[in-house]
């Protein structure tokens, strides 16, 4: 599967972004799907993951109730809609597809994107 993310950039706090991440090269819908971020020097950390159908969503505390992933596979498409931005968002962020949606979460996904960066600043 190759993943390409979009959609980053500079916006101001509790300001609002999109992510966007096109897959091909392997039947979309058989894969969970989701995001992970980070900061240089730090670990990569997971974000947020769907399930193969997008009808279950599981988010990182700290970005519980600001961050919505959704998908569309007839698109092969998968969304991170990031609302009330922090500067603690600032972080290059990647999207990750893979059979085993916990191997998401444990950020071990099978697939990576190339990260996109997302700059939350005054």
């Amino acid at each position: 599967v190759q993943l390409q993310a979009s959609g980053g950039g500079l916006v101001q706090p509790g300001g609002s972004l999109r992510l966007a991440c096109v897959a091909s090269g392997r039947t979309f819908g058989n894969y969970a799907a989701g995001w992970a971020r980070q900061v240089p020097g730090k670990e990569r950390e997971f974000v947020a993951v769907t399930n193969r159908g997008g009808g279950s969503t599981y988010y990182a505390e700290s970005v519980k109730g600001r961050f919505t992933i959704s998908r569309d596979n007839a698109k092969n498409m998968v969304y991170l809609q990031m609302d009330s931005l922090k500067p603690e968002d600032t972080a290059v962020y990647y999207c990750a597809t893979d059979q085993v949606l916990h191997k998401i979460v444990v950020v071990t996904p099978q697939y990576w994107g190339q990260g996109t960066l997302v700059t939350v600043s005054s």
